[in-house]
C-alpha cells in the first residue's frame, strides 16, 4: 500500500508539474476575491474526469478517450483567452478586469474556463494513467485515487502560496497585461502541436 501511495504521488507530480505556472497565474489574478474556489474546484472537476475516463478505458468498460489531435482542440481555449486578453485587456485598466474576461462569455464561471484548460493539458495524462490503471488491482486503483485527490489540494497550495509571495505576485501585477496572454497563447499553441493537431488539421485541408 505505501509502494502504491508513493508511486502514485510521483505520477501525479510527473503529469501535474504542467499546471502549476497556470494555477499560479490565476490565483495571483483572484487571490484578493471570493473566487478562489472556482480554481480548486475547477482543478478538481478536470483532475476526476480524465482519471474515470482513463479508469474505464483501462478496465476495458468503454473506449471513451477521442484521438489525441481531438484532444489537442481544447488548446483552442486558452488560445482564445489568450488573445482576448491581449486585445481588451488594454481597453480597461480596473483591478480584476483579466478576471471577468476568464469568467465571461460561455465560459460563465471560472471553475468551467479551469475545468477545460485541465482537459486541454490531459493528453499525456491518459498516456500514463491508462497503462498505470492497468497494472493495479481494485484496492492499489482506490489507493492511488485517493493520492491523486490529495495531490490536486497540494497542487493547488502550493500554487495559490507562491501567488501570495510578494515577489511572485509584483512582477505579475507590474507585467501582467504582458504576461498573462503570453502564457495562455503559448499554452493554446503548445497544446496544439504537442497533440498533432496542427499535422492533423494540415492533412484534412490539403
Amino acid at each position: 500500500m505505501i509502494i502504491t501511495a508513493f508511486t502514485a504521488a510521483a505520477i501525479y507530480v510527473a503529469t501535474g508539474i504542467d499546471y502549476l505556472v497556470i494555477l499560479t497565474l490565476l490565483f495571483s489574478q483572484i487571490k484578493k476575491s471570493n473566487q478562489i474556489k472556482h480554481i480548486w474546484i475547477g482543478q478538481y472537476i478536470g483532475t476526476v474526469i480524465i482519471i474515470l475516463a482513463s479508469l474505464l478505458v483501462s478496465l476495458g468498460v468503454a473506449n471513451l478517450v477521442p484521438q489525441q489531435w481531438m484532444i489537442g482542440l481544447l488548446g483552442l481555449l486558452p488560445l482564445y483567452l489568450g488573445i482576448k486578453i491581449w486585445i481588451q485587456g488594454e481597453e480597461d485598466e480596473d483591478e480584476g478586469n483579466i478576471l471577468s474576461l476568464f469568467s465571461s462569455g460561455r465560459f460563465n464561471q471560472l471553475f468551467i474556463t479551469v475545468t477545460f484548460i485541465v482537459l486541454a493539458s490531459s493528453a499525456d495524462d491518459f498516456a500514463i494513467y491508462i497503462p498505470y490503471f492497468t497494472t493495479l488491482n481494485m484496492m492499489e486503483i482506490i489507493i492511488a485515487v485517493i493520492v491523486f485527490m490529495i495531490m490536486v489540494g497540494v497542487l493547488c497550495l502550493i500554487s495559490y502560496r507562491l501567488a501570495s509571495l510578494n515577489f511572485v505576485s509584483d512582477k505579475i501585477e507590474k507585467y501582467e497585461r504582458w504576461i498573462v496572454p503570453i502564457v495562455f497563447i503559448g499554452l493554446g499553441i503548445y497544446i496544439l502541436f504537442e497533440n498533432g493537431t496542427f499535422n492533423a488539421l494540415f492533412s484534412f485541408l490539403f
